[in-house]
């Protein structure tokens, strides 16, 4: 996967451009499903830990959630309990992402990967420190 790429769909997530997102999705498959998905699932993980503070609870996770969705009602419903555990597997509970989905997994860490950034106004260089952060995670746990 091209780290131009990453980037791209790292804008793109910023800037809610959900169809780039979808088409940069597409082109990360073809480059190599399983290290973009490392790399997504590491931005994830970066984002949810510089969102959330060490002693989060479940409820201020499920809290965080319910304001997102609701900022999607109308649209397909959005899977809470996977969004849940996602984020606090992020958070250290590993176990919480056992039985979900890699489509749901990958669906919902992009929505939420959006919207931590979004709610973080990174700068163009920051959003390229943030990829590169999350590149040299994912090549640590390789």
């Amino acid at each position: 996967m091209r780290e131009e790429t990453l980037r791209n769909l790292i804008r793109a997530l910023a800037r809610t451009d959900w169809d780039a997102v979808d088409a940069l999705v597409v082109e990360i498959g073809q480059d190599g499903l399983t290290n973009g998905l490392r790399v997504i699932g590491a931005a994830f993980a970066l984002a949810v830990n510089r969102r959330f503070t060490p002693d989060a609870t479940p409820t201020d996770v499920a809290n965080w959630v319910a304001g997102l969705r609701a900022q999607y009602q109308g649209q397909d419903p959005l899977p809470t309990l996977e969004m849940e555990g996602l984020i606090r597997a992020a958070l250290g509970e590993s176990e919480l992402v056992d039985t979900i989905a890699p489509e749901t997994a990958l669906g919902a860490e992009l929505l939420m990967l959006g919207q931590l950034i979004l709610q973080e106004n990174l700068s163009a260089t920051e959003l390229d420190e943030f990829v590169t952060e999350a590149e040299q995670l994912a090549a640590e746990h390789l």
